[in-house]
């Protein structure tokens, strides 16, 4: 939605950009900008920076920036309306709705509506003649009624249109049932997609019902059931029970399999419980987490199955910061079988004894190997020097190498060695890694998301010049009367030099904060160009990109690495000599 640009300025004026990010992080000054550990890949140095004088922010870990707006729909998950309306309502302030926006806030305001009638209706079933069976499964199962209604675990009726019934007469049409995939449809007639099922519904960090889980009762398929994907529904980017999780003060999140896991682990005070949404854990999920916990424990089967998840699990959870600990289930199959059989003060020394992740995947390792046979035991040092050669310590590789020494019955010297050798053949696979980008700076050059290639490169680093030095010294545009958004081969950098460009004619704010309409990934790549653009830089050298643009336009020819490299070199040496 196009805003009018006057109320943008007074928006992006009313939520200075510390205030903003401050709601979600602790940010301490240091000289002219602010510092503080970032919340969207998690990290031990603070790399995350807020400008409050520029109005931005920028991390210099994962690259992620933009202004007020955009860091809304970054650490709130919101379209780039939504985050206006939210800022608007921070600052007391009345959005300027038009129709188009309208209907579609309201569409998601309906979905959110609607699936909480529907959280209310399957409650109320489960406690009516018609949720009997539901009622004896759950109390079966040991939950109480007092957990039952924190949750709002319910019921579907052994029916197919009662709730499609009750939610008509509450004044749902068939088609707000079917976007929010709470029905199905046959020969034009919709009925209840869940039916005869214990409910679970899918709350998100900000409270609202987003879609719900069903567990059948009969010899009815699938045994689990989802919401499928809505507009206002992504299993990738949900947990179940993070919407109570992220409150909890235990200093860890737990991460288990399914809802009645999480749920009886509530039940027994362990409140940090969660659970992904019938997928394995994303990089959707890491980053979620790492907003309100800095360790993690994974508390999968301890099968094949459940091995595999832990070991693609680890290396998501730690790629954001995240410490990562194992914890092996003892004579039960899960959480709830074994909270039921032994009671909270016997998990939580489960809790307790579980162990970090390297001595999961040695355990793991070593199971795979018969270690009295001498051809195994040699597979099973060299994949367990692979495994402690990553590690960030000399001291982590000694202690652990010293244990694998120990099991496999050979010395720690030997060991020692091995994992040098697989340490260096690592920093040799690294290394060859580095020399391909740097011997391809075409590919180095090109943007991290995938929605933007730059086709022309010359043109596209004289577009990248224009933006990053208007964006530090407006002034500069007056120089660009002769070019225009058509005239730049990357559609998204000539959409944000028309937006400048117009509110410079208009004598209205030029900033990073009031660009409108990008996705969170374009505007993170816009904040990557302000920054390395950092120097103002003079008039002639803005002047040369603009001639630059209009030339490649003409010709229309995609450089060489070695022009592309000449380039690169001579807009650095621009900065420092013009201006």
């Amino acid at each position: 939605m196009a805003f009018p640009a006057a109320f943008i300025d007074e928006l992006i004026a009313r939520n200075p950009i510390e205030d903003v990010v401050g709601q979600y992080v602790t940010l301490k000054r240091s000289g002219a900008n602010m510092f503080g550990l970032c919340p969207f890949h998690g990290e031990k140095t603070a790399s995350f920076s807020v400008a409050p004088d520029k109005g931005i922010y920028y991390c210099f870990g994962c690259h992620k920036g933009g202004g007020a707006i955009n860091f809304m729909m970054e650490i709130e998950g919101l379209t780039y309306p939504d985050a206006v309306r939210s800022l608007a309502k921070r600052a007391g302030m009345e959005v300027p709705e038009d129709e188009q926006y309208q209907s579609r806030y309201r569409q998601q305001e309906r979905l959110w509506a609607l699936n909480k009638e529907a959280a209310r209706f399957f409650y109320s079933q489960l406690y009516a003649p018609a949720g009997e069976k539901g009622l004896r499964y759950v109390q079966k199962r040991g939950l109480s009624k007092s957990i039952l209604t924190q949750f709002g675990v319910g019921y579907a009726p052994d029916s197919w249109n009662a709730l499609v019934d009750a939610m008509r007469k509450k004044g749902y049409t068939d088609q707000e049932l079917k976007d929010a995939d709470l029905v199905g449809e046959k020969n034009g007639r919709i009925y209840d997609r869940f039916r005869n099922r214990v409910m679970f519904p899918i709350i998100d960090v900000r409270g609202n019902v987003i879609g719900f889980g069903g567990r059948v009762l009969d010899d009815g398929t699938p045994k689990y059931l989802n919401t499928s994907e809505t507009i206002i529904f992504n299993k990738r980017k949900n947990l179940f029970g993070l919407n109570l999780a992220k409150k909890s003060k235990q200093g860890y999140l737990i991460l288990v399999e399914g809802n009645i896991d999480v749920i009886t682990l509530h039940q027994y005070g362990f409140d940090c419980a969660v659970a992904s949404l019938g997928t394995s854990l994303t990089e959707e999920h890491a980053a979620l987490l790492s907003r309100y916990t800095e360790e993690v424990i994974l508390t999968y089967d301890g099968d094949e199955a459940g091995q595999r998840a832990a070991k693609r699990a680890i290396p998501m959870l730690e790629k954001v910061g995240i410490r990562v600990k194992v914890l092996k289930m003892r004579d039960a199959k899960d959480p709830d079988e074994f909270l039921h059989k032994f009671g909270p003060d016997a998990f939580k020394l489960l809790l307790e004894e579980s162990s970090n992740r390297v001595d999961y995947q040695l355990t793991a390792i070593a199971s795979k190997y018969d270690l009295k046979d001498d051809d195994q035991k040699v597979r099973y040092v060299q994949e367990a020097a692979e495994l402690i050669c990553t590690l960030d310590s000399s001291v982590k590789r000694e202690v652990y190498g010293t244990r694998v020494a120990e099991k496999a019955g050979i010395t720690p010297e030997a060991m020692k060695l091995e994992v040098n050798k697989a340490f260096k053949r690592r920093l040799n696979r690294e290394k060859k890694q580095q020399e391909k980008i740097d011997l391809a700076p075409a590919q180095a050059l090109q943007p991290k998301l995938r929605s933007v290639r730059y086709q022309n490169m010359r043109s596209a680093m004289a577009e990248e010049a224009i933006i990053g030095k208007a964006l530090r010294q407006p002034s500069l545009l007056s120089a660009a009367q002769g070019l225009h958004s058509g005239d730049f081969s990357v559609p998204l950098l000539g959409n944000v030099f028309a937006q400048l460009k117009e509110r410079y004619m208009q004598g209205l704010e030029v900033s990073l904060g009031v660009i409108a309409d990008l996705t969170a990934e374009e505007m993170s790549h816009i904040a990557g160009i302000m920054q390395r653009h950092s120097e103002p830089g003079g008039e002639d050298a803005f002047r040369d990109c603009v001639q630059i643009i209009l030339r490649e336009k003409q010709v229309s020819s995609v450089s060489s690495d070695e022009d592309l490299l000449a380039l690169r070199d001579k807009m650095k040496e621009s900065k420092g000599t013009k201006g």
